[in-house]
């Protein structure tokens, strides 16, 4: 019953599930163009590929229109899926895993190096290193040298906030930065050197920083309560110590009005990525690189249009959807279409924006900076969000009637023989 009223309260999910199943997929993933014996097909790399369970995020996503940036973007998610797995396993002692961390991306030039002692889901990228680490020896040097200096950079960040907390807001854009933003600059410069895109994409490294920055401070205010559950802390003590004595209070039920202001200033330091996510995105040309950017940007945004002064957050998951995120997958397909959705979900927010809560100018400052630069065309797509649920409803009634009586139709059809055949 339940789902029926979900159904039912936003029929135009419905509509665009049916729109992806019947073809609106190949707007999100363009038909790849293909170089015989080169890529992602090779026998040892669909499995390593296979093993990280990394096949649905780089074929699902990474249609780049190029096999070599594909396999070199497959490397790159493999490599720093390795380096995570070694940063998340608590059961290797901090003498050993720091050193590790330093020196992983060396590795990656040692054809026998491997680990199988980790105990986490992931391990299979640890003991099957040598796969990835022989597939990354025979990328071109160009793509060799990005998925390296990442490497290092990101190994040695993640040992720095292993034995400290995040503490101050620079510290948190800090952290954001070592385990996604580089992730942005690593690609972004795999984009340039595929020549996929123009050389500015991968030298401005603020822009790139800021997409990944968007989409891991969007991570961590959303799982809140699945970090407190498993022991962890991202959310900058700066900002909570002024809500709560321990960040775990803000759970609470007598603490739930302090818990959502400190949630939507959290909410509110995040926006203010959307004016550099716009402009990187307006600098692509490669659509399948635009989709593969756009997309998590669009599912950041709507995540925190979901959250924000939502109490559900300290009390369980607050997602998006099926049929939304189907629905802004279809349409992020173009800059001014990515702006008419950020432009959409912030307006969202500042409709929920509490006169009473200490960060509602601050809100309300950056809400109108993305306005500015977000203002929405007349294009079809900007309409397509604002269709009447009476409409669709009907609309969908018709459809399932219409599929009844056809269906009906057919069988009947099949059930008459006509004089004359067996």
């Amino acid at each position: 019953m339940e789902l029926l009223r979900k159904w039912l309260g936003h029929p135009e999910d419905i509509y665009n599930l049916l729109r992806f199943k019947m073809g609106g997929y190949r707007a999100v993933m363009p038909r790849m163009d293909t170089v015989s014996g080169e890529g992602c097909a090779g026998g040892g790399m669909r499995f390593a590929v296979s093993g990280a369970r990394c096949s649905r995020w780089a074929a699902g996503h990474g249609r780049m229109g190029s096999w070599r940036a594909l396999h070199a973007v497959c490397i790159f998610y493999l490599v720093l899926r390795a380096l995570d797995t070694v940063e998340d396993d608590m059961s290797i002692p901090l003498d050993v895993k720091v050193p590790m961390l330093h020196e992983f991306h060396s590795h990656l030039y040692q054809p026998d190096w491997k680990y199988t002692e980790s105990k986490e889901k992931d391990r299979q990228v640890l003991e099957d290193f040598p796969t990835i680490s022989m597939e990354f020896r025979n990328l071109s040097k160009v793509y060799q040298d990005v998925i390296s200096d990442i490497c290092h950079k990101m190994g040695v960040g993640m040992a720095e906030f292993l034995e400290k907390k995040v503490d101050s807001q620079h510290e948190w854009d800090k952290y954001c930065h070592y385990v996604a933003g580089l992730v942005g600059i690593g690609l972004s410069r795999l984009f340039s050197a595929s020549e996929l895109e123009d050389s500015i994409v991968g030298q401005d490294t603020d822009l790139a920083n800021s997409m990944g920055l968007f989409l891991q401070k969007t991570n961590i205010i959303r799982d809140y309560l699945e970090d407190q559950l498993e022991g962890r802390e991202f959310w900058p003590r700066e900002v909570w110590s002024r809500y709560a004595k321990k960040l775990s209070d803000l759970a609470k039920p007598e603490k739930m009005d302090v818990a959502v202001q400190c949630l939507n200033e959290l909410i509110t330091n995040a926006l203010h990525h959307v004016p550099d996510v716009l402009t990187y995105l307006s600098r692509l040309k490669n659509q399948s690189v635009f989709n593969f950017c756009a997309i998590p940007q669009v599912m950041a945004i709507a995540t925190l249009a979901a959250c924000y002064n939502n109490q559900q957050v300290f009390r369980g998951v607050v997602k998006i959807r099926k049929g939304q995120a189907v629905t802004l997958m279809m349409d992020a397909t173009n800059i001014q279409a990515v702006k008419a959705i950020m432009y959409q979900y912030v307006e969202e927010i500042y409709q929920k924006i509490p006169s009473t809560d200490p960060s509602s100018n601050k809100t309300q400052q950056v809400i109108a900076s993305i306005r500015a630069i977000s203002l929405p065309s007349s294009s079809p797509m900007a309409s397509r969000h604002h269709y009447s649920p009476i409409y669709l409803s009907c609309a969908m009634l018709l459809a399932a009637l219409s599929w009844q009586y056809l269906s009906t139709l057919s069988k009947a059809s099949e059930e008459y023989v006509p004089a004359g055949e067996n």
